[in-house]
């Protein structure tokens, strides 16, 4: 028998692509989860079914957060447990850990393993591999470490010492990763104008979603002047967005007796603004009941989903800078550039039409999805395309239509929830890989717009 970890396994794997056996891994820590979460001391009262125990485990190593059962009244400890250390190996991904417990042995890192691991963190080259996965850890263990310790002070108080303190490591743990998990039945909802849980909860979900590249070249610079072009897009794009969400949703929902118009002071309906707006495009937290925000702001709130967060991060969607670059597109067509350019640095052709596939093939997994489920529910269209995009997202916001989907629409979503967390690396794979022309064609022309 070959393990996972032995070069016999590596001899027989090497054959795949990376992102195939990348995927296969994933596939295979979702079974082992939907296994545990089956156990009969896993649940509470009636064992957890198939359905329930496949779409929690695909949640959770997903780091999505949406749920057909309350994780924290429907599992045991036990099954609480299940689903943090699927969310942390989810999303600090699979080859990731796999070096760092090589690494932490003692053991030699072959070149097999390092190259599934710079597919799963995207990179293009083995250099300073290794240095990336410690800075990794680094960030992992201070961030998680300091949000456990901050949300203990919230949390103790409420539910005493043991029960608080396992409050504050799942909920710090399902932030840094993005998943929007909560042990509570209506989310983070009981704390929305408490000032840790506004402040400790988005400072996590935002350093994991800017991306483990981020991070470490600003460790590693701390200077704007000297961050790569890859940093200052996604630091300057992320706050436009964040700028742009909280603000939006404040516009929209002011007045909504339903959201915010249930809130008398501006401080309250800032408060809630700030935690709902940030929370959108990545981690899946709410404090405002998504069932009751008008279609605008579902829309709006579908779109930033779409987008998502970092590349080589713990966020889903298509990526922030997927997003910049058919910005940048844009611009160059009307101005008539023949390159696209940003902070002195050009792009060439060939990212623009990694990110056009990229794109395109994500909007056709969501509409195909959104199809598929509304063969088989009646439900709102909107809440269904929600529970769709939310899905591809990795972001887990809900309209409450997610509880209510058949088995063929939970399988649609499962199956969504894969593609959002390991599609995009599959995609890049295949998308890099050049196959030399054996015939060139005569040009010629077609007539757009």
């Amino acid at each position: 028998m070959a393990f996972p970890l032995s070069p016999r396994f590596w001899r027989r794997t090497i054959d795949l692509p990376p992102p195939a056996v990348l995927s296969l891994l994933y596939a295979g820590l979702v079974i082992l989860g939907a296994l545990a979460l089956k156990l009969p001391w896993a649940a509470r009262g009636v064992p957890a079914t198939w359905s329930e125990a496949l779409f929690t485990a695909t949640s959770a190593v997903t780091v999505t957060g949406l749920s057909v059962v309350d994780t924290g009244s429907h599992f045991t400890f036990f099954g609480q447990l299940v689903v943090l250390v699927l969310i942390q190996l989810g999303g600090l991904g699979l080859m990731t850990f796999a070096v760092l417990v090589l690494t932490m042995l003692g053991l030699p890192v072959g070149v097999s393993q390092r190259v599934f691991l710079r597919e799963e963190l995207n990179q293009t080259s083995f250099a300073d591999l290794l240095r990336l996965v410690r800075q990794i850890l680094r960030v992992v263990v201070v961030c998680e470490v300091a949000g456990i310790v901050l949300l203990a002070f919230v949390f103790v108080p409420d539910f005493g010492p043991w029960e608080g303190l396992w409050q504050a490591v799942f909920h710090a743990i399902s932030a840094f990763n993005n998943a929007g998990f909560s042990l509570f039945a209506d989310n983070l909802s009981g704390y929305v104008f408490d000032p840790i849980i506004n402040l400790v909860i988005p400072a996590l979900f935002v350093i994991g979603g800017i991306g483990f590249i981020v991070t470490s070249d600003i460790m590693q610079k701390r200077q704007w002047r000297r961050y790569t072009l890859h940093t200052k897009l996604m630091l300057l794009v992320t706050l436009a967005l964040i700028v742009w969400s909280v603000v939006g949703f404040a516009a929209l929902e002011w007045n909504n007796p339903a959201t915010l118009g249930q809130y008398h002071s501006i401080a309250e309906k800032l408060t809630a603004s700030w935690f709902q707006g940030l929370t959108t495009r990545t981690a899946g937290f709410n404090t405002i009941d998504m069932s009751g925000i008008h279609d605008a702001t579902a829309l709006m709130f579908m779109s930033l989903m779409f987008i998502g967060g970092g590349s080589t991060s713990t966020a889903g969607g298509i990526k922030v800078t997927t997003f910049v670059v058919l910005l940048l597109a844009t611009v160059a067509f009307f101005r008539q550039r023949p390159n696209l350019h940003a902070f002195g640095r050009s792009l060439g052709r060939e990212e623009v039409m990694k990110v056009l596939a990229l794109s395109i093939v994500s909007v056709m997994v969501v509409m195909g999805a959104i199809f598929t489920i509304s063969l088989s529910h009646d439900g709102d269209f909107l809440d269904l395309a929600f529970e769709v995009t939310s899905a591809f997202g990795t972001v887990g916001l809900s309209r409450g239509a997610t509880g209510e989907l058949d088995t063929l629409g939970r399988c649609v979503i499962i199956l969504v929830m894969f593609i959002g967390r390991v599609g995009p690396l599959t995609l890049g794979f295949f998308l890099a890989t050049k196959v030399p022309p054996r015939i060139r064609y005569p040009a010629s022309r077609i007539y757009l717009g």
